[in-house]
């Protein structure tokens, strides 16, 4: 049987990237062996409120974020205007020559529990793998029950390796209780950020006074 290589695929808001972005990019990476983690910073969130941070912030952010060597940052979805519906960037890839096969998209599991909400999201889960990890208060094993309509797409690590089918694989495993709005909260209030983000990234939110 001939193992495709793949590599990750995350996509998020990023304002500002944290610990706990970086821990689920580290678990997927690990669980599923992946060759390469892609950061992906959204230029205009379909799901979330409009972005504090400009897109150049949290571009320069993510690229300080990206200290480890399988770690790489796009900027796919800044450059092609609009709102960032992960289908939409699933078709330039396609159109670009990307082999979907090879291509796993990473999401928090608080975040893929509104999947059905997503932009062509059944179809889009026929064309490409999730990697789906263990946040605070939402573990990944438990979405066979919160979308029961999707749970026959659902696998583990184990039993997904060398499957060229794509699958919803649930990644348990434990990612720091942190959030963007916690960071932003607490810069407002005058907190440190230790813990919460890199301290480049720290350093470049001070140095730009961004979130006061």
């Amino acid at each position: 049987m001939t193992v495709v290589a793949r590599r990750g695929w995350f996509g998020g808001t990023f304002d500002p990237i944290h610990q706990g972005h970086l821990d689920v990019a580290r678990a997927a990476h690990t669980a599923l062996a992946l060759s390469s983690v892609t950061l992906v910073p959204a230029l205009v969130p379909p799901h979330r409120a409009q972005p504090a941070a400009s897109a150049n912030d949290r571009l320069a952010m993510t690229h300080l974020a990206a200290t480890e060597p399988w770690l790489d940052v796009s900027t796919m979805e800044i450059d092609a205007g609009g709102p960032s519906y992960t289908a939409t960037t699933m078709d330039r890839l396609d159109a670009d020559g990307e082999d979907l096969e090879s291509l796993v998209v990473i999401a928090g599991a608080d975040a893929f529990a509104g999947i059905l909400s997503w932009n062509r999201a059944v179809a889009l889960l026929d064309r490409v793998s999730f990697a789906v990890v263990s946040r605070p208060g939402y573990p990944a094993p438990r979405l066979t029950d919160a979308l029961p309509s999707l749970a026959s797409r659902m696998c583990t690590p184990s039993n997904w390796a060398g499957s060229s089918r794509p699958c919803i694989v649930l990644v348990d495993a434990p990612t720091s209780p942190v959030s963007s709005t916690m960071v932003r909260t607490a810069i407002a209030a005058g907190h440190p950020l230790t813990g919460l983000v890199p301290a480049p990234v720290a350093s470049y939110i001070a140095a730009h006074g961004l979130y006061r």
